[in-house]
């Protein structure tokens, strides 16, 4: 088992990308804290992790505070005696749609989500991930490296993201490997958020033509990728962000 022994924090892991890394995780061996704001998705998913066999615990936190963040990992410590992989993986989106019609509150909580969370969650969790020589990531997004209409708000918290990946890389080099993943668009709850009601069906077809391999990513591919990352495999990967688009960077 690639992650056996090993103690994983998930933020977002309600639904989602979170929730596919919630069960992959704990079929290669880890025991994992499942973090949502949502502490009923957050109990559906650990009821998932147990159902395969695996160790899981829920706690409902807010991950855009340094408090909330501290809550989880207390948790992880408390459960299973240690933190080896904290996924800062909670995100939330906007309406694409012209600037002007932009909301300034939006773009402030999407910071607090998108930008702080990892932040403070780097926060929280080096002390712990240091002892076991540990791995750090986040989601980030395709958005944060490709230019789009519509969607500045999101891109540049999730431009944010990339970079945090970087910065923390070099701060907590050699005792905690830090990467990034950028997914393309994906087949999450999220997408609804983007573009809502009609214009979902309308803007896929859209999405999927700039894909060269011709669909969406699914949780299951962020899942992988994640896997991966937090592995010994990636064990000289650092700083590195990862995308997971389809070919729609080429």
């Amino acid at each position: 088992m690639r992650l056996q022994d090993e103690v994983a924090i998930i933020t977002g892991g309600g639904s989602g990308m979170g929730r596919a890394g919630a069960v992959r995780f704990a079929k290669e061996g880890a025991a994992v804290v499942i973090v949502d704001l949502n502490l009923e998705a957050a109990q559906e998913t650990a009821e998932l992790v147990e159902a395969e066999g695996g160790k899981a615990v829920a706690v409902s936190a807010d991950i855009s505070t340094l408090e909330g963040n501290q809550a989880a990992v207390s948790a992880a410590v408390e459960a299973f005696g240690k933190l080896s992989i904290f996924w800062a993986n909670a995100g939330i989106a906007d309406v694409v749609g012209p600037l002007a019609d932009a909301s300034e509150e939006r773009f402030k909580l999407m910071n607090a989500v998108n930008v702080f969370g990892p932040w403070n969650g780097a926060r929280a969790a080096m002390p712990e991930l240091a002892k076991a020589k540990g791995s750090f990531l986040i989601t980030a997004s395709l958005s944060g490296l490709k230019a789009r209409p519509g969607s500045a708000a999101y891109s540049a918290t999730k431009a944010a993201a990339v970079h945090l990946v970087r910065m923390l890389a070099v701060e907590f080099a050699p005792d905690v490997r830090v990467n990034g993943i950028d997914p393309v668009a994906t087949e999450t709850p999220m997408q609804a958020v983007f573009n809502p009601g009609a214009r979902e069906a309308e803007a896929k077809p859209k999405i999927v033509a700039g894909i060269p391999l011709g669909r969406l990513a699914t949780p299951d591919d962020i899942a992988n990728a994640a896997l991966f990352l937090s592995s010994r495999e990636a064990s000289m990967i650092t700083g590195h962000n990862l995308v997971v688009d389809g070919g729609a960077l080429c």
